[in-house]
């Protein structure tokens, strides 16, 4: 927790030190009622006092209460703004943070535990700031405060007070070390619960087709009492604590009082007086001590949750990425000056994943010049994913360098490099919006530029201080799904990149075509249809560097022609990367490399690799009829 609150903001910390003068001031008049009602008893006490007097005394002592009653409230208003804001600002940048992340990254924590620490574990925080920051300052003040007080007042009830103290300090202490251990596991549990709900509802589909609803609810039902049998445990022996402040509190006030009375009896007459408003104060002052041990003891319930939270929180915000910016934004130029746009180039390049000790990638080299289409192919394992993954900079070479426009790729501002590659992975992501959404995804600065010469029309259309202009934003807002307004170029490049992946011919049959609702994950879409929405999002960014991983395996083989067919003519000068296992979809490639076992064999178009290269051949076999080999 000490170390979390170095990301509390100036103005945070301004606001906790106004909140810290008007705690000392609470105290302060907490503190002062006790001599206030050792001021009314004397009253009460001493014959010829005037009701005058106790009235003003009350007064004074109910206007101290309304006091501090205010203070308390201010304090309060004041923890839960800078905890709301603390926690808003924790959740931001363990997002950005997180979306720093490489896959090395997040294989280190998993989907469910990232979610559990950005949500539950925020919030653990945001307990302890509104709740338990003011019982931990508040409390040592009072106590320290109070036993200054009543100091010297009476050694018996001294004495009296130091014993409940002790009782009290070493029930905590030991409930603290039965209890913290199990904190420790309980958010590691929410993880596991969050883990197996997220598993069952993303593969709800498998779940079903293999009749495995009894499976998945005996594997949630053990994680869910797991959960349980941990909070149950830790709630009871956090429960223990109230009632034994209790009794130590109701304890301490008997021994106040039967102390105080045997001293009173055994007094002189004139003494009689001091004693008794010195018991009533000592009484008070002793409450006023163990009520502060109380609080302490309700900050002790929130502490340990929130300080595992915050550690959790921290090594999140402490892992640093291992893919880092470079500081070149262009790429080199050509001899005559002129710069260089999608050439990529692989110079003996190896690559081994960091929890590998065999290379996935060896000596691996070739060069895609602009406008070309470079094909990979090989068996299943044998490194193609992982090698067009290095065009991106998911993960970084480990030997050997990967060169864009004439730069190593790890000299790249990693935005700077992305702009120039459109991404199409294996899995199709789509994302809960707009069919328009999910194609316009990502930084619109680069794409859907209105040419000069646009009408009147057109400007009134774009302007939102107009009444068509308004009804145009409310539509284009549908349409981008994310609150983001899409041009009428956007639109247009919408219409055009899925009319490339040959979208158009569902999407104009879906009800409000380019506004219909795309749900999470795409589940109201088929697989075929989520891979050319996929190709039409990478085409709509316009960029240098096309790549396609395995990306026109659920498409027939008819629309697979077609979609290369559009990305040949509309596309032409951009570089293609494709990755693929259907022989069909690269025979027209301008360079095909075959990998084996993370080294290339053969590199070539069709023809010569059905003559040099035996494991092209061996697949080509296994997919091609003897017509078509021979054509």
């Amino acid at each position: 927790m000490v170390r979390i609150c170095k990301y509390l903001s100036k103005a945070e910390w301004f606001q906790l030190f106004i909140g810290l003068l008007f705690i000392v001031g609470g105290v302060a008049l907490q503190l002062k009622l006790p001599d206030y009602m050792a001021d009314i008893t004397k009253l009460v006490e001493t014959p010829g006092s005037e009701m005058h007097d106790v009235w003003i005394a009350g007064g004074k002592m109910l206007a101290v209460a309304l006091g501090a009653m205010l203070t308390t409230v201010a304090v309060g208003f004041i923890t839960a703004r800078v905890s709301a804001s603390f926690t808003q600002r924790l959740r931001s940048l363990q997002f950005r943070r997180v979306e720093s992340f490489g896959p090395e990254e997040l294989n280190r924590f998993s989907t469910a535990s990232l979610i559990t620490r950005s949500t539950n574990d925020v919030t653990q925080i945001q307990m302890f700031l509104t709740m338990g920051l003011l019982m931990l300052v508040q409390s040592p003040i009072m106590a320290v405060w109070a036993i200054a007080k009543i100091a010297g007042k009476g050694v018996e009830w001294t004495a009296a007070t130091g014993v409940s103290l002790a009782l009290v300090m070493g029930a905590v202490a030991i409930i603290m070390v039965l209890v913290m251990p199990k904190f420790r596991s309980m958010q590691a549990l929410t993880d596991n619960i969050n883990r197996v709900a997220r598993e069952n509802l993303t593969g709800l589909r498998v779940v079903r087709a293999y009749n495995a609803e009894d499976y998945q609810q005996k594997k949630f039902d053990k994680a869910n009492t797991d959960l349980t049998d941990t909070q149950l445990f830790t709630n009871r022996m956090m429960s223990i604590m109230m009632p034994l402040m209790n009794s130590v509190m109701n304890g301490l006030t008997l021994a106040v009082y039967w102390i105080g009375a045997y001293l009173i009896d055994a007094a002189g007459l004139t003494d009689k007086l001091t004693l008794f408003s010195n018991m009533v104060v000592f009484s008070s002052y002793a409450i006023q001590v163990i009520m502060s041990f109380l609080m302490m003891s309700m900050v002790f319930v929130l502490w340990p949750r929130a300080d595992v939270s915050a550690k959790r929180i921290l090594e999140v915000l402490d892992t640093t990425p291992r893919i880092t910016d470079g500081e070149r934004t262009q790429g080199a130029n050509n001899p005559d000056g002129t710069p260089i746009r999608g050439r990529v180039e692989f110079r003996d390049v190896s690559f081994a994943y960091p929890d590998s000790r065999e290379p996935m990638l060896e000596h691996v080299s070739f060069t895609a010049e602009p406008g070309q289409t470079v094909a990979f192919i090989g068996s299943t394992g044998s490194g193609k994913t992982t090698l067009v993954n290095l065009v991106p900079r998911f993960y970084d070479a480990t030997d050997g360098q990967v060169l864009v426009d004439g730069v190593n790729v790890k000299d790249y501002m990693v935005q700077s490099l992305r702009d120039k590659i459109g991404y199409v992975p294996q899995q199709s992501v789509m994302f809960k919006g707009t069919v328009a959404s999910n194609v316009a995804f990502g930084d619109k600065s680069q794409a859907g530029v209105r040419p000069a010469g646009q009408s009147v029309a057109d400007i009134e259309l774009a302007d939102t201080s107009m009444p068509q202009g308004r009804e145009r934003e409310k539509a284009l807002r549908a349409q981008s799904g994310n609150g983001e307004m899409l041009s009428d170029a956007q639109m247009a490049d919408v219409r055009q990149a899925v009319a490339v992946a040959k979208a158009d011919e569902f999407v104009t049959r879906m009800d409000g075509t380019y506004e219909a609702d795309i749900a999470q994950g795409g589940t109201n879409v088929s697989g075929g249809q989520k891979q050319r929405l996929s190709i039409a999002r990478a085409v709509w960014r316009h960029p240098e560097i096309l790549v396609f991983d395995d990306s026109f395996s659920a498409l027939d083989f008819r629309t697979d022609h077609d979609v290369r067919e559009a990305l040949a003519r509309e596309a032409g000068d951009a570089t293609k990367l494709i990755v693929a296992q259907r022989i069909g979809t690269i025979m027209d490639a301008d360079r095909i490399i075959v990998l084996d076992q993370g080294r290339v064999v053969g590199q070539g178009t069709h023809k010569e690799l059905l003559g040099t290269c035996d494991v092209y051949r061996q697949i080509a076999e296994s997919q091609l009829s003897e017509a078509e080999l021979a054509s």
